[in-house]
């Protein structure tokens, strides 16, 4: 029988052996204990071993080797560096992925408004006039002529202008039972005028006819006051009249109008007639003034005298 005092099994040493009284132990050769208990302290000893090894003590598989720590320190710091260098690619993808989207819409919506415009322009090219726009042949001698150029013509030697000019002559041309066709005549006025180059609205085609209506009924009324007025004598007023006649003849030639030469001596023959008629009527017509003036003034100087 062995009697431990303050030991447990495989917790003492040598020296704990040493120290111990031999009144409190008595060790046979015999005995079986004896045996063991050796072999307990020497496991004691031992046992280490296959505790770290259990409790993950040993260095190779604790994982606490400089190398295996280096290595975990970089995989733990490159973790959050990875993801965030994949969130900022992905961003970076779906940035581009909305600037592509962004820039093949605004390409698409380019083309479609070039296809629109085309389709318009090719509309309006196909579209053609009407037939009697077609066929209108007046102002043909000027084509190719600037409005600038007409107009000064037109300014030196009358009141009206260019404008007032070839609408003045479109009105007169198509005037139809109802009225003036303003506008066709504005809408169709550069293929009709070869100097006009802008179309005109209704309302600007009647202002036009209205202040060539209004020079004419001015410079008719100022050209017949000079002829009735006695300033001309007949000679001066034949040779006026031959004058403005061939500026009248020139703008119809431009117009289109043929005139053969029998044709211009007759007209200039049925003016110079009028214009005579018209002399002698205003002479007339200021001698009987006169003597209506003097007869009253008579009359009056008789009545005084009475």
């Amino acid at each position: 029988m062995l009697f431990c005092v303050g030991a447990t099994r495989g917790s003492m040493d040598d020296n704990d052996a040493d120290a111990s009284s031999p009144g409190f132990s008595t060790v046979s050769a015999d005995d079986p204990v004896s045996d063991t208990t050796e072999p307990d302290a020497d496991a004691s000893r031992s046992q280490p071993n296959e505790g770290d090894e259990v409790d993950g003590s040993d260095p190779d598989e604790s994982g606490s080797t400089p190398d295996d720590t280096e290595s975990g320190d970089t995989e733990s710091g490159d973790v959050p560096s990875d993801e965030a260098e994949s969130a900022q690619d992905a961003a970076e993808q779906s940035t581009a992925e909305q600037s592509a989207f962004e820039k093949a819409a605004s390409e698409q919506a380019t083309a479609e408004e070039s296809v629109t415009g085309e389709s318009a322009a090719e509309e309006s090219a196909t579209e053609e006039p009407p037939t009697d726009v077609q066929k209108y042949a007046r102002f043909k001698k000027v084509d190719g002529a600037q409005y600038d150029r007409v107009n000064d013509f037109l300014r030196d030697r009358t009141y009206i202008t260019a404008r007032e000019w070839a609408i003045a002559r479109l009105c007169a041309d198509f005037r139809t039972e109802t009225g003036v066709e303003m506008t066709k005549i504005g809408e169709n006025l550069p293929e009709l005028v070869p100097f006009m180059t802008d179309t005109y609205t209704p309302q600007a085609v009647n202002q036009a006819r209205s202040s060539f209506e209004g020079k004419i009924r001015k410079s008719g009324a100022t050209f017949l006051y000079g002829a009735m007025s006695g300033f001309f004598t007949a000679e001066e007023l034949e040779e006026l009249m031959y004058e403005v006649s061939e500026i009248a003849k020139f703008l119809l030639e431009v117009e289109g109008v043929d005139l053969s030469v029998e044709e211009e001596l007759e007209a200039e023959e049925r003016i110079s007639s009028v214009m005579r008629e018209v002399r002698e009527a205003s002479a007339d017509l200021r001698a009987e003034e006169l003597t209506g003036q003097g007869e009253s003034d008579a009359g009056g100087d008789a009545a005084d005298d009475e």
